[in-house]
């Protein structure tokens, strides 16, 4: 970078890392193989917390990034993990289930994925880490936030939608 090249802060940088594993998160949520789905979106998080405690230098290790996400999710989401749940074992349905998990874990899947990276640039920023994480603390954030992501995941599935209808149009 030149010197009047200024780098993004680091609550920049993370807000990126959230916005390119969003679309990943509602690709996952997609795969018509109930639990699967889980499993995938379980790891996009993951590897999307692993990038964002490298942006705050903050030690991560994926069994922690598991283990904090699972107490999030179990601790202030259970709501939406339920209803996460209910989606993907929905799909397992003949004919209405599979189009109902189809767009019910989708939404879910990355409103809960834009949640969690956003509770957690939140934590880091404060200056906490995966060991100072405390997910009953982080319920309110969690579910501002969670509400938040559902209102971006609709336009971003929106604005999607639009450009495959422009490609298509011939």
């Amino acid at each position: 970078m030149t010197e009047t090249q200024t780098e993004p802060s680091k609550q920049v940088r993370a807000e990126a890392i959230i916005n390119k594993y969003l679309p990943w998160s509602l690709g996952a949520g997609l795969v018509p193989i109930p639990i699967a789905d889980a499993a995938l979106i379980g790891g996009i998080q993951v590897k999307m917390l692993s990038e964002i405690s490298q942006v705050y230098g903050v030690e991560f290790s994926e069994n922690a990034g598991r283990s904090v996400i699972a107490s999030l999710l179990g601790g202030v989401g259970s709501t939406a993990v339920a209803a996460g749940t209910l989606g993907s074992v929905i799909k397992g349905i003949p004919g209405f289930g599979a189009i109902l998990g189809a767009t019910t874990l989708p939404l879910i899947a990355g409103a809960t994925t834009y949640a969690i990276g956003k509770v957690f640039t939140q934590h880091f920023e404060s200056g906490g880490t995966f060991l100072t994480f405390n997910s009953v603390e982080a319920k309110k954030v969690f579910d501002e936030k969670f509400a938040e992501g559902k209102t971006r995941v609709a336009t971003l599935a929106r604005n999607l939608d639009a450009k495959v209808s422009k490609a298509v149009d011939f």
